[in-house]
């Protein structure tokens, strides 16, 4: 009944954007959409919820204005096939929408989309200007992420044991709505940046001896994977640990999944997870664990980068500062896979236990 009702919503809210539209034609008006700003300029930093907020910034999107009629038109175009995927309970990914949409407009050169690039614009557009999920539009993206643990799901009506899928465990799907979680029983999830990490530890059998559920985003985590940590937070009142490569990027990775971004603030409250915490890898692990030998010569553009976060509100903490102020003066960095160095057992009998336990965590 509960997505039901979620379906319903959303459908209601593209219908009701459409009937804005042909009001505003038969009153003779020029037809126009507004659409909140996403830029840094209009994202604030909530001390209280720990997220990044959109602010109340839009721009009008009008029908007759020669800069704004072609994406106008996309706009549209994205609406009407979306609305016509959650009508007809179907799914697609957003490379089929934009084959689906893409033509040449009768007696003309022009097309209505040239790149891919151009609709998922129009998705987020449509996103933010109904407060919903591209999701919950029923458009899905290619699937990025695993994870295993003792948890069972129910995905399109298959039951599925995290803990019985082999060396692979579970593909994240890009749309977790419908998945419902059944049972859940870890103390603790962690989130690792490396998939090499995560084989490493699965292989080990971290997940069981530590009672906990692994999760790799394999890299920047996709909105499923994202969508998926922060439902396993809430629904089941688990900690979240991240666990990232030490430089701004392993970094910024982490500041994503807890705060969210500023190109999607407008739901960071359906995809970030304020409680979690930073377990590792830092720069102080370099001094305190004896990895001198296996670090390596930050680039121009992790220098670059480290700059810029700290002046960000959310890496204000004095911890994140000192880190970042470290990485400045060094000018080096140090990948998950140095932990290796120490022996391959060495992460999961040594480094996260002792993290764990102690508690040495960044906020």
């Amino acid at each position: 009944m509960a997505e039901t009702t979620k379906r319903d919503n959303t459908e209601k809210n593209l219908v009701a954007m459409g009937r804005k539209i042909i009001d505003e034609v038969k009153r003779m008006e020029n037809p126009s959409i507004d659409i909140p700003i996403r830029s840094l300029s209009n994202v604030t930093y909530d001390q209280k919820t720990k997220s990044l907020v959109l602010g109340d910034k839009f721009s009008k999107r009008h029908y007759f204005n020669v800069a704004h009629a072609k994406p106008f038109m996309q706009t549209l175009l994205v609406a009407a096939a979306t609305n016509g995927l959650v009508k007809d309970r179907l799914h697609t990914s957003l490379r089929d929408l934009f084959y689906m949409l893409k033509r040449t407009i009768p007696n003309s050169n022009e097309n209505t989309f040239d790149d891919q690039s151009e609709s998922d614009a129009m998705i987020v557009d449509l996103e933010v200007t109904l407060d919903t999920l591209r999701e919950k539009l029923n458009l899905n993206a290619d699937i990025r992420g695993r994870v295993v643990g003792n948890v069972v799901i129910e995905d399109r009506e298959d039951e599925i044991n995290w803990g019985k899928l082999g060396s692979g465990g579970w593909a994240i799907p890009s749309n977790v709505e419908d998945v419902q979680i059944k049972k859940v029983k870890a103390d603790y999830i962690l989130v690792i940046e490396k998939n090499a990490a995560f084989e490493r530890l699965h292989e080990d059998k971290f997940w069981q001896n530590q009672n906990c559920i692994l999760v790799t985003t394999q890299g920047q985590a996709a909105r499923g994977t994202r969508r998926l940590i922060q439902r396993l937070s809430t629904e089941h009142k688990l900690p979240v640990y991240i666990f990232t490569d030490a430089d701004s990027y392993g970094w910024y990775i982490y500041s994503v999944i807890k705060f969210g971004s500023i190109g999607l603030a407008h739901v960071s409250d359906r995809l970030g997870t304020p409680n979690a915490k930073f377990i590792g890898l830092t720069l102080s692990d370099i001094e305190e664990f004896g990895l001198q030998d296996f670090t390596i010569k930050a680039e121009e553009v992790d220098l670059k980068r480290a700059q810029e976060m700290l002046n960000y509100e959310w890496f204000k903490a004095p911890e994140w500062q000192a880190e970042l102020k470290l990485m400045l003066k060094k000018k080096y960095k140090a990948e998950l896979e140095a932990l290796s160095g120490k022996g391959l057992k060495f992460v999961t009998e040594k480094y996260l236990p002792k993290k764990i336990k102690s508690k040495d965590f960044l906020p």
